[in-house]
């Protein structure tokens, strides 16, 4: 599969669909919990996402599985962590929360994907051994390549890719990543000497 590189340009092109939110633990209340809005965002907004984050979506077995499958799609290398170490895992839980109609979707493929490794290996995907769950997965990361029955893993698996990508691009980690410095104040130190002297200028006397 493509790595992170030409992830980078499928995400940035979309950054417009998600915006970077606070933990907020599902022991928590929103009575709890300052509700901090951010720039460009409403309060009615803000205290929408704090609820949404004290509520919980995925089983832990769901959790487990997209975390295997971020990581796949964006393993850590030489430059940075993996995607779950940039917090995938609980930007796409986020997501399936505030988008409901993802939901089915996202869980439709997790089940699917478990029923085809039970049929292929006798045990679901996160119990297989890496090799065995990439061997399914070749067979779903491209489109182009592959079999009309393996359709559903295939839109399954291209819409977890877009997550994932999102997800690890807009956290602190992807934008590092990327290299984006953002608006970072120049260290002044004052007026060239060449042009002080040009004008018969100098800081002293």
């Amino acid at each position: 599969m493509k790595r992170r590189d030409t992830l980078k340009s499928l995400t940035l092109s979309s950054l417009g669909m998600v915006g970077l939110h606070p933990q907020v633990t599902a022991a928590e209340t929103l009575a709890d919990v300052p509700v901090k809005v951010p720039g460009g965002r409403q309060k009615f907004e803000a205290v929408r996402d704090a609820k949404l984050m004290t509520e919980k979506f995925f089983t832990a077995h769901e959790l487990k599985t997209v975390t295997v499958l971020a990581d796949i799609i964006i393993p850590a290398d030489e430059r940075s962590g993996s995607a779950s170490q940039a917090g995938v895992p609980a930007f796409i839980e986020f997501m399936m929360k505030d988008q409901p109609k993802l939901q089915t979707p996202m869980r439709g493929g997790i089940r699917w994907l478990d029923n085809k490794c039970n049929k292929l290996f006798g045990k679901p995907f996160v119990g297989c051994t890496k090799a065995q769950q990439l061997q399914l997965i070749d067979q779903i990361a491209y489109p182009e390549q592959a079999k009309p029955e393996m359709m559903q893993g295939v839109a399954f698996f291209s819409s977890m890719r877009g997550f994932t990508a999102t997800g690890f691009f807009t956290s602190k980690m992807g934008i590092e990543d990327i290299g984006y410095k953002g608006n970072t104040p120049n260290n002044w130190e004052g007026v060239p000497e060449d042009v002080l002297k040009q004008y018969g200028l100098s800081y002293e006397g």
